[in-house]
């Protein structure tokens, strides 16, 4: 099978060349079961090995030239999908989501991908710094905060930027993420979740215990201080250093979420 070299740019390629990150890649997909879906597979490096695994397969492609070339050599039994991921419609059936991402877009196909429903697992290479952020390595980003109760964050090998044809300026990094089997907040919740956490990760403060205060979480600051006590935190905590659980027990005993209805 041909190899590409040069990536277009207006698409962000750059085609993975190294076979023991590709490896690793697949390693982590035959840990998982059900449909693949493919995000950009370019010339093909991670669908090859994808379409051996026995499991239905459709991969995604922006770039018109590289569906033709996929579709003259890849096994007959994967879907080759001419069009953009951003605009897929994706399955209602459970699946699992593979891709290298184009670096320029990783923001808006993350958001893609986590508002999607039926999907159980994505195997990702993003960049390096976005991949340790959402698996909080030095403390939880507010996208990562906000989808914590449904999904788990897993950070993997990084990935050189010598890995890639042509080489982009910065290293990627392997990044896994795991639907919950069992969520921590029913996904009905999610807007009133997700609306608290934005709130007080832009809220002004010292740490958890003022900025909550400030924003009348909790009748008043004893009653923070005392929650922030009672989770093992200290007052002057910043929101990126709380756990999905500390988000989601602020969530339930600061009024946020919604009552419980009674039963008859």
């Amino acid at each position: 099978m041909p190899i590409y070299t040069r990536g277009r740019h207006e698409h962000g390629q750059n085609f993975l060349n190294d076979k023991t990150i590709q490896k690793a890649v697949i390693d982590r997909v035959k840990a998982t079961a059900g449909p693949i879906i493919e995000i950009g597979p370019g010339a093909g490096a991670l669908t090859n090995h994808l379409s051996t695994l026995d499991r239905p397969l459709t991969a995604v492609e922006i770039d018109g030239s590289l569906v033709h070339h996929l579709k003259q050599h890849l096994h007959p039994g994967a879907e080759i999908v001419h069009g953009d991921f951003l605009h897929y419609r994706l399955p209602e059936t459970p699946f699992v989501i593979v891709g290298n991402l184009p670096f320029h877009q990783i923001t808006a196909m993350l958001r893609h991908i986590l508002h999607a429903p039926r999907w159980t697992h994505a195997v990702l290479i993003v960049q390096w710094e976005v991949a340790s952020r959402r698996a909080s390595i030095g403390g939880a980003t507010m996208m990562t905060a906000q989808w914590w109760p449904w999904f788990d964050f897993e950070l993997g090998q990084r990935v050189p930027a010598h890995s890639f044809t042509p080489a982009p300026s910065v290293d990627g990094g392997l990044l896994t993420i795991a639907r919950r089997t069992r969520p921590l907040l029913p996904r009905q919740e999610r807007k009133a979740f997700q609306s608290m956490v934005h709130k007080v990760f832009t809220g002004r403060g010292r740490g958890i215990v003022q900025i909550a205060s400030r924003m009348k979480l909790f009748n008043d600051a004893r009653q923070a201080r005392k929650w922030a006590l009672d989770s093992g935190l200290k007052h002057t905590a910043l929101p990126k250093d709380l756990s999905a659980h500390h988000w989601v027990d602020l969530y339930r005993v600061s009024g946020s979420a919604p009552p419980k209805r009674r039963r008859n």
